[in-house]
């Protein structure tokens, strides 16, 4: 469905949810941390982990669509992190379900001294984590994405809403046990390159 907007010289910038995805490597670390006890990585890691890994597949696919036509683009994959204020309200009350569901005593258990948030699933399919889901306030390396796009490379980049990162001091950037909204970030990043489209697809 791209392909005619690449035929036509279109610059294409690519954004992408990764939901179920990031759900599944917080299992696999749960489950690395049960059986072989190694430590579990924190959910900006996990979205680290996601864009790396659904961007190479969208490269990778995308890249045997335009070889079949003849078409020599460079396509590139961005790990990417998005800045948020820390001041955010959404860190006070944190709705964004993520992960694997669990009991309510399994829930009890891992909650870790209200560290971690569960609220029950309202289809009744257990408990679920709860993290914060701030606005994107800025696009990390926004310039370089705009440089390369505008060079005729398609750029993936935002992936599943960015890496949440703040400023816990000046000059100190840290990541957080956030998710962003895959489609604000992306529209926030649309308006920071000044791309002249933008697509929810």
């Amino acid at each position: 469905h791209l392909l005619n907007l690449i035929k036509n010289d279109i610059d294409i910038v690519i954004g992408h949810g990764n939901g179920p995805q990031v759900g599944n490597v917080m299992l696999q670390h749960e489950a690395g941390e049960k059986t072989y006890g190694i430590p579990k990585q924190p959910i900006d890691v996990c979205v680290a982990e996601t864009q790396g890994s659904i961007g190479y597949m969208i490269e990778q696919q995308l890249r045997n669509v335009l070889e079949k036509e003849n078409l020599n683009r460079d396509i590139l994959t961005l790990v990417t992190q998005v800045v948020v204020d820390k001041e955010d309200p959404a860190f006070k009350n944190p709705i964004k379900p993520v992960g694997p569901y669990y009991t309510k005593e399994g829930a009890d258990k891992m909650s870790d001294g209200d560290k971690v948030v569960f609220h029950e699933d309202p289809r009744g399919r257990g408990w679920r984590r709860v993290v914060p889901s701030p606005k994107p306030e800025r696009i990390n390396n926004r310039m370089s994405i705009e440089k390369l796009s505008r060079d005729g490379n398609i750029v993936v980049t935002v992936g599943g809403g960015g890496i949440p990162a703040c400023y816990v001091e000046p000059n100190k950037l840290q990541g957080i046990d956030a998710v962003i909204d895959k489609d604000l970030a992306s529209s926030k990043l649309a308006s920071e390159i000044n791309a002249e489209e933008f697509y929810i697809l």
